[in-house]
């Protein structure tokens, strides 16, 4: 299980696990239950950088970030670490 601090957003934090580059399972805690529960709903299954794609850079209202883009962000920071694993 992955933890992500968020910043800018109503969410405090997003959990996520992900196995071969597949996102199995999220939860963002505090939010707009519905949105959220959208999003969980819509991204579980997918492959990382998809969803990275087309979440990078959503704004919310007159916000530069999301819970979207916070999630973007998460999978960014995912990356990068399981790439200096591999190294």
């Amino acid at each position: 299980m992955y933890v992500y601090k968020t910043s800018g957003v109503c969410s405090k934090e997003i959990r996520f696990e992900i196995e071969d580059d597949i996102i199995k399972s999220v939860e963002f805690v505090g939010g707009c239950p519905g949105n959220l529960l959208g999003i969980k709903t819509l991204v579980e299954g997918k492959k990382v950088d998809d969803v990275l794609k087309k979440f990078k850079g959503i704004p919310c209202g007159n916000r530069s970030t999301s819970c979207p883009d916070q999630f973007s962000k998460a999978l960014e920071l995912y990356k990068s670490k399981k790439s200096k694993q591999s190294a």
